[in-house]
């Protein structure tokens, strides 16, 4: 019994401190997104490459989507007999 009392002597040097909520949301926020990208690019040995050639895609498709939203021509037209 008279064992656990040196521990308890020295407890209060051994806390530790911990920051204040704000500091520690922003520290999850920042794990989060560190565990996401690496997540994502598992695997891939060119991360940038691979972004860069989503990037390009998704300008594509915009692009595409905006042409055929615009009525240019060139697509179906309906006839009515």
């Amino acid at each position: 019994m008279g064992m656990c009392l040196p521990c308890l002597g020295g407890a209060a040097d051994d806390v530790v401190v911990t920051p204040d909520p704000e500091t520690r949301r922003q520290q999850l926020a920042e794990a989060a997104e560190k565990r996401q990208k690496e997540t994502a690019y598992r695997g891939v040995k060119n991360p940038e490459a691979v972004e860069r050639k989503r990037k390009k895609q998704e300008e594509a498709e915009k692009q595409a989507m905006s042409t055929s939203v615009s009525g240019g021509g060139g697509g179906l037209k309906w006839q009515v007999g």
